[in-house]
């Protein structure tokens, strides 16, 4: 018969996942809750037009098709408590239940937890009140960073050069409730990501995300422009160090806490010349991480994820490919601050073999054509003998897509290229 499979999101994260999962032998069927025009496309792959965060809907279709283990992409159902439902009705669930979805639901709680299990990251302070919240501003060096309190998909965050930016930042976050301020870290970012159940922790491969909207590392926050994997700045020693002092050290605090997990823990770090230090814990991948991510990784997705949310012992280790794999993010017109939706895109029936990938992230279909339906609107990926390669197929694919307004960086991947 097979196995069936159901997957939580309808962004390029929950595509890579799906396409990934539908690879195994074991798996007959993966449905997509709700998916998108992409994941609708790939063998094996049907869209199911439910709500991901309505708890009662998702019990009740995972149910209804015998599913043997829901995966949860995104980070909404998991803060919503999704998780908790899946296990009350006794079906495998692989993503942490509400409580440790905290990590990334409250950035204080995370803050917090920090500081309780000594995993390192920057100074801050907490505030729910705007004249308490500007009087430790005005004691802050320049930069400083703002950050709403609760999710706000990877745009809550300010990195704030002037001090009347800074204040407006304070002013606008709290409207939507408390807020964190802390130092700003130099250095660079990479993202750390790790199978984490009970106290076990499987590394991923490392992966570097580009948040910032333009070329250079310019313009506004974004919730990721792009991706590559592996990194030069996670090498051999980094990768242990960050092991030893934040992801093992979070996996004990978790079970300090008496808060059970199971899924993916993502650290973005800030690596300097102190060492790691952690910007935020995410409780599910990265996006667009993800993407390379799932190209590189060789072993057996559905199988590793079962076996984590049975709670069984994880492999040591998992296979990934040698070669690189980049992501570069098309994003609409006025992203992030207002997204222009509905263009036609054209370019979608190109094909590249094995080596390129396009994965559908705000798209939708109406009257038979891909049409934009988000900010950040398509991931196309690519693997290459070495990061130059990598970078160099995806945007000879990118170049073939198009419709008004379109836009991306010209420079994914160029940190790890100047390393190189």
């Amino acid at each position: 018969m097979g196995a069936k499979v159901m997957v939580l999101g309808s962004g390029g994260r929950e595509h890579a996942i799906a396409w990934k999962l539908a690879q195994s032998a074991e798996v007959a069927k993966v449905y997509c809750m709700p998916g998108n025009p992409g994941t609708a496309a790939e063998a094996k792959v049907h869209n199911l037009v439910l709500k991901p965060t309505d708890a009662d809907q998702v019990v009740a279709a995972a149910h209804a098709l015998n599913v043997t283990l829901v995966v949860i992409g995104p980070e909404a159902p998991l803060v919503a408590g999704v998780g908790d439902a899946l296990r009350r009705a006794g079906i495998p669930v692989f993503g942490p239940n509400a409580a440790g979805a905290m990590l990334e639901g409250s950035k204080a709680h995370a803050k917090a937890f920090m500081a309780r299990h000594g995993i390192p990251t920057a100074r801050y302070g907490r505030f729910d009140d705007t004249d308490a919240a500007l009087g430790y501003l005005r004691d802050q060096p320049l930069p400083v960073v703002v950050k709403a309190d609760g999710l706000a998909a990877g745009k809550g965050v300010v990195v704030a050069a002037e001090r009347a930016e800074a204040e407006a930042a304070v002013y606008q976050f709290l409207k939507w409730g408390p807020i964190v301020i802390e130092e700003f870290l130099e250095g660079e970012e990479a993202s750390f990501i790790a199978i984490v159940v009970d106290g076990q922790v499987l590394p991923l491969a490392g992966s570097q995300d580009h948040k910032r909207l333009l070329d250079g590392d310019q313009g506004p926050n974004t919730g990721g422009m792009g991706a590559y994997s592996p990194t030069p700045i996670l090498d051999t020693a980094m990768s242990e160090r960050v092991l030893r002092e934040v992801m093992r050290p979070a996996a004990q605090g978790l079970r300090t806490d008496r808060t059970p997990y199971c899924g993916f823990l993502y650290a973005g770090l800030m690596i300097g010349p102190a060492g790691p230090k952690v910007l935020e814990f995410n409780c599910r991948l990265g996006d667009p991480e993800t993407q390379p991510l799932m190209m590189r990784l060789r072993s057996d997705l559905y199988t590793l994820l079962l076996t984590a949310a049975r709670g069984d012992l994880l492999p040591t280790a998992l296979d990934w490919d040698s070669r690189a794999a980049l992501c570069v993010v098309l994003a609409a017109g006025g992203y992030p601050d207002h997204p222009q939706t509905g263009d036609p895109i054209c370019g979608l029936d190109e094909t590249y073999g094995d080596t390129v990938k396009i994965f559908h992230a705000g798209t939708e279909t109406r009257d038979g054509t891909v049409i934009t339906a988000g900010g950040r609107v398509l991931g196309v990926t690519a693997l290459g003998e070495n990061l130059a390669i990598a970078q160099q197929r995806t945007y000879a694919a990118v170049a073939d897509i198009r419709w008004p307004g379109l836009q991306y960086r010209h420079d994914i991947g160029h940190r790890g290229l100047r390393r190189a």
